[in-house]
C-alpha cells in the first residue's frame, strides 16, 4: 500500500481516510515532507498551521 497525503491538512498516511482530520480527500501526488514531534514548540509547525505531531507533505497536488 502506498502512502497518501491529505489535501486538507497535508498529513501523510496509509489508507483511505486521514487520521488527523478524517478527510477522504487524498492524493498520491505529493512531494517533500516534514516530521513534527512537538507542534507547540515548533516554529515550522506554527508556520504550517500544524497542531498535531506526525508526518506532513510540503506540497500536495
Amino acid at each position: 500500500m502506498s502512502e497518501k497525503a491529505c489535501r486538507n491538512c497535508h498529513s501523510i498516511f496509509e489508507g483511505n481516510t486521514c487520521p488527523i482530520c478524517r478527510s477522504s480527500s487524498t492524493s498520491d501526488d505529493w512531494s517533500g515532507y516534514v516530521v513534527i514531534l512537538d507542534p507547540t514548540d515548533s516554529k515550522i509547525a506554527k508556520k504550517l498551521n500544524i497542531t498535531k505531531p506526525g508526518r506532513y507533505a510540503l506540497r500536495v497536488r
